[in-house]
């Protein structure tokens, strides 16, 4: 099972946010990049990079604060936030980005996944952030009525290469991450799952592990990296036994 350390942006800095949250949002980096290399020296093989600002208004705001992190991080980056278009998906991956996530634009225009996953084969991933169990968009302002398995297995067989699912209501809040759907949800799809939301210790990265042969294939955090609850090393070696 593969550890994500998350680097959210906004306004240029790396911050957490508490159930997404954008006027609830805590400070943790002033350099991106100088934290996603201090991630990439502690043994991480990837980063999970966010622009919060790109996810509201569906464009990239953070451009150059991830440019830096491509420069000064030389391990596999996946970056989701404001990618709602063919050509800014590859304008990403032509920068180094190893793997774009597609959320908004996942339930928007799911022909997009599609196209996109034929260009750029294994490059992309689908981001599917809930909220009661619906799916919530730009930027966890506007929850839909589709839900995460419903929407997961419309893409069954368009070639993503991994799922990544949030529970909002468990991101950012240091109470655990929400094991029962995440498990749900990897055993109704043959597509790999990335777990994300309320990491708040090495007991949870175990509980997680423990669902792995459902289809559960990686772990982000962030806040409890931040907060010193956890370290990227140990998060690594847990992970792996």
């Amino acid at each position: 099972m593969i550890f994500y350390p998350a680097i959210d942006l906004k306004n240029g800095k790396c911050v957490r946010l508490k159930q997404g949250m954008m006027d609830d949002a805590t400070v943790f980096a002033d350099d991106p990049a100088a934290q996603g290399a201090k991630f990439a020296a502690a043994g991480a093989e990837w980063l999970h990079i966010v622009d919060l600002d790109g996810a509201f208004s569906g464009k990239s705001e953070n451009g150059a604060a991830v440019k830096s992190i491509i420069a000064n991080c030389k391990i596999k980056l996946q970056l989701g936030g404001g990618i709602r278009t063919l050509e800014s998906i590859e304008k990403w991956l032509n920068l180094g980005i190893s793997r774009v996530i597609l959320g908004t634009a996942a339930l928007q225009n799911p022909a997009l996944v599609r196209e996109a996953c034929g260009k750029f084969p294994g490059k992309i991933a689908v981001g599917i952030d809930a909220k009661g169990g619906k799916v919530a968009t730009s930027g966890w302002s506007v929850v839909s009525q589709v839900s995460a398995e419903e929407l997961a297995k419309k893409f069954e067989d368009a070639g993503v290469a991994t799922i990544i699912y949030t529970n909002i209501d468990h991101d950012g809040m240091m109470e655990g991450p929400d094991i029962k759907s995440t498990k749900s949800l990897a055993e109704s799809i043959a597509i790999p799952v990335i777990a994300s939301g309320g990491v708040s210790c090495i007991e949870d990265l175990i509980e997680l592990k423990k669902i792995e042969k459902f289809g559960v294939k990686g772990v982000i955090a962030g806040r409890a990296i931040y907060e010193g609850a956890i370290g990227v090393a140990e998060a690594i070696a847990a992970l792996k036994c």
